[in-house]
Parts: structure tokens; sequence; C-alpha cells
């Protein structure tokens, strides 16, 4: 089972989240998600737990607990979705088409 963990302190690490989860059973992996210039904590991860029984368990009793001065808001993650790419290979984020000829 895959799950989405958000509201997370910006200095929380990886392991503090895994050893967290891992009260509650098997933990795959766990894995704070980070900015790409910065490398700074974008506040939210996923934590990975082989058993389904055991990640619900899981996220019931850590849903709404304070971790490390922050309460943590945690579910099921949903599949991410594609989104279209525009004509500049990047995402295509609306507004006006400002390419010049």
């Amino acid at each position: 089972m895959n799950i989405y963990v958000a509201n997370i302190n910006w200095k929380t690490r990886s392991e503090s989240l895994e050893a967290l989860f891992a009260q509650y059973g098997e933990v795959t992996s766990a894995h704070i998600i980070t900015d790409r210039e910065t490398g700074r904590s974008r506040g939210f991860g996923f934590v990975e737990m082989p058993d389904d029984e055991q990640g619900q368990k899981a996220i019931d009793a850590v849903n709404g607990a304070e971790f490390e001065g922050k309460v943590l808001t945690v579910n099921v993650a949903r599949p991410r979705e594609e989104r279209p790419r525009n004509d500049f290979g990047g995402y295509n984020r609306g507004g006006y088409n400002r390419r010049r000829y």
C-alpha cells in the first residue's frame, strides 16, 4: 500500500518517518519529497507498506497525530495523473502563447 503523508515538518528526515510507520508493520520505503533546486523538503512524502491491513492500521493511527511539531494528514496515495505537455516540452500552465516568430 502506498501512503501519502502531508504537513511534514521541514526538518523531518525519511528515517524518522519510516520509524513512525514501522510501529504498525513492515515498511518497504519512506521518502520525503524535496525541491529540485533547493533540496529543501516540500512538506509531504510517501510511505510504502507491503501489507494493506497494516497500512490501513498505520493510516488510522497516524492521521491527525502530532509528529515532530506538526499534525500529519495521512491517506492512501492516489496514482499520479499524466498531465498534457505543451509545445515547449513542459507542462501546459495556461496563459497566452508568447512565442515570437
